[in-house]
């Protein structure tokens, strides 16, 4: 096999670099090989004149115009040669062993079904160790029931193209990867569990100063769902985005309708914050960023169902 590894990225110059330095030291059995392509989708830091001084024999990398990872990822899939595209995120240190890995349950999956009509997906554990982020163990809420999700993935290059790749409309924060998702599971394929293909993602400890930028993320998050479900509009859809009754009337209750938000609970987080319960902080802030995404979600689903209904008239 013959491995494209595609990267968007934005702004995480730090991380980036450890990520590529994990990418540069894979352990991987000869005849197969691999590749990483960097996509940078405009950023406004160090990244382009660092990667300009790269002279790696597996890297290379692209700019684009600032148009959010699904386009970045098209791009990577345009520029790869590889039959094998690996999606992983810029933020994402992954084992020496991680490719082959991927090799192994691709292969062991294709001899027991007699098929290629799949993907495997590898393990994805949370660290805000920056130091060492491979340190940290697995934890039960590192488990993703995700379909496909471009966190740690390896599927054949043909079924990307015949899917017709990452739907670049989706700009904002949000579901481009389980979007495709849907198209891939309409194909039939099956998802393997590689458990063994293991990534650390990196993300800062909480604080409150990013609070302001994840209710940014909820906010794309809920936009970019109503376009997901208008896009495949079943239950299924609608669970993943939360636009349902039951999860409005969860997160309203839970947030007494919105007054529970980032000021009213900021005095229990930032004690969390200082007894470095960061996980814990972050858990309870995700009851009010919830309830930020369900709200957008359907201000959203409003305001494109009237445009389509002013454009059909």
């Amino acid at each position: 096999m013959f491995f494209s590894i595609v990267i968007p990225t934005y702004n995480r110059l730090p991380i980036l670099q450890k990520c590529l330095a994990a990418l540069s030291h894979q352990h991987l059995a000869a005849p197969h090989t691999y590749e990483v392509i960097v996509v940078d989708d405009s950023s406004t830091d160090e990244t382009v004149p660092w990667l300009q001084g790269q002279s790696s024999p597996h890297l290379c990398w692209v700019c684009q115009s600032h148009q959010g990872p699904a386009a970045a990822r098209n791009l990577g899939l345009q520029t790869a040669q590889g039959d094998t595209l690996v999606f992983i995120d810029s933020d994402l240190v992954v084992t020496e062993n991680f490719l082959q890995a991927h090799i192994q349950a691709l292969q062991q999956a294709q001899q027991q079904l007699g098929h290629d009509r799949l993907f495997t997906y590898g393990r994805v554990i949370q660290t805000c160790n920056f130091a060492d982020p491979t340190s940290e163990p697995y934890k039960l809420s590192d488990y993703s029931a995700a379909y496909f999700a471009t966190g740690n993935v390896a599927i054949g290059r043909h079924w990307l193209e015949i899917a017709g790749g990452f739907d670049a409309n989706f700009q904002q924060y949000g579901w481009e990867d389980l979007e495709l998702g849907v198209r891939l599971k309409q194909l039939g394929l099956k998802l393997i569990k590689a458990p063994a293909a293991v990534g650390y993602h990196w993300h800062p400890p909480f604080t409150l100063d990013q609070l302001p930028q994840l209710i940014e993320q909820e906010q794309q998050r809920g936009r970019m769902g109503a376009k997901f479900y208008l896009k495949h509009p079943t239950v299924q859809v609608k669970l993943m985005i939360q636009m349902t009754l039951c999860h409005r009337l969860l997160w309203g209750l839970l947030t007494a309708n919105g007054r529970w938000n980032e000021q009213t609970w900021s005095p229990l987080l930032q004690y969390l914050i200082e007894h470095h319960h960061f996980q814990l902080a972050l858990g309870i802030a995700r009851i009010f960023l919830n309830w930020y995404q369900v709200q957008s979600t359907y201000r959203a689903y409003a305001q494109l169902t009237a445009m389509d209904i002013r454009g059909n008239e």
